[in-house]
């Protein structure tokens, strides 16, 4: 990649641009405000062609429709009847369903939040990513888990984006920067070196 030249264009092309503002706006209507998580989740669910052939904005605007779909907003098939009318086929939409908005309202702009529990966790700390299976989204990656590091920080806290993402509250918790050694996570032959990640609170436990 080249670093940015004086005056680059924001966007490579046009309908990338409208693409970013539709997905943005897409979110806020179904979402019923910006929840990032749920955007994140719905990207996560497409399948391989909607995430990796309409390339990086083109998964933008599938997340957006799934997002859509799934709130009843549009209609299943809307946006390719649209499409075939604007080739000139002239085919009826599909009607639109009943609005199932999720009575969803952020706290706060933002992710970040106040939390008025003490961290469980102590800077130099030795930890274990928790090993479990998170039915929709998570941000815990799935080679750390079982796997010991150590608290290098402590971050601001925030929304905890595993029931964030699927509307159940926020649940804001303290975040730590857990250092993980390269050899912990792939055996004896990797090559050395440290790997720190951003984890909340109830991605850890003490190793006893």
């Amino acid at each position: 990649m080249h670093p940015p030249r004086r005056h680059e264009p924001v966007f490579g092309e046009p309908w990338q641009g409208r693409a970013f503002a539709l997905a943005i706006l897409s979110s806020r209507i179904a979402c019923g405000g910006v929840n990032t998580d749920a955007f994140r989740h719905a990207l996560e669910r497409l399948d391989r062609a909607a995430y990796l052939g309409d390339g990086y904005y083109g998964r933008w605007l599938n997340g957006a429709e799934l997002m859509l779909t799934e709130r009843s907003i549009l209609a299943p098939g809307a946006v390719e009847a649209r499409a075939r009318n604007l080739r000139g086929e002239h085919v009826d939409e599909p009607p639109i369903p009943e609005p199932d908005r999720p009575h969803y309202a952020p706290t706060a702009e933002g992710s970040l939040r106040a939390v008025d529990t003490v961290p469980a966790f102590a800077v130099g700390e030795s930890v274990r990513a928790r090993n479990m299976s998170v039915p929709g989204h998570t941000r815990l990656p799935g080679y750390i888990r079982g796997h010991v590091g150590v608290v290098e920080s402590r971050q601001p806290a925030a929304v905890l984006p595993d029931t964030n993402a699927h509307f159940l509250g926020e649940n804001p918790q303290h975040v730590y920067s857990v250092r993980f050694d390269s050899r912990e996570l792939w055996g004896a032959d990797a090559d050395p070196f440290a790997l720190t990640v951003e984890l909340y609170e109830s991605y850890l436990e003490t190793i006893s």
